[in-house]
């Protein structure tokens, strides 16, 4: 009798500590990965250079209006220098896919 209670608490305790781990994913977002500040930053250089592209997806910069060429340059310039010399690579395929991701999906 005592073994059968005994078997039933530790039932009770496993039961609940998967349902907790359970709740606790769904509560979770997988996908918001924490960026840092410079990541976020290098973000929105990525997304606002991407959005340029799309617009001309067949251009080539020299193709582009002046204003648009010029702010492309920009982006790529403070994109080698703040993001690239300074951020690990994975990081930087991230930001990348992330980029994409976005774009694809229209977030």
């Amino acid at each position: 009798m005592l073994a059968s209670i005994l078997l039933l608490i530790i039932g009770i305790g496993i039961t609940t500590a998967l349902l907790g781990s359970i709740s606790f994913q769904f509560l979770t977002p997988i996908n918001d990965v924490i960026l840092s500040p410079l990541e976020q930053k290098c973000q929105q250089i990525a997304n606002e250079g991407y959005e340029i592209h799309t617009i001309y997806p067949e251009s080539n910069p020299d193709e582009l209006p002046e204003g648009d060429m010029k702010r492309l340059m920009y982006l790529d310039e403070k994109w080698m220098k703040e993001c690239v010399s300074a951020l690990p690579a994975d990081s930087i395929i991230n930001i990348v896919n992330n980029v994409d991701r976005n774009f694809s999906y229209g977030e």
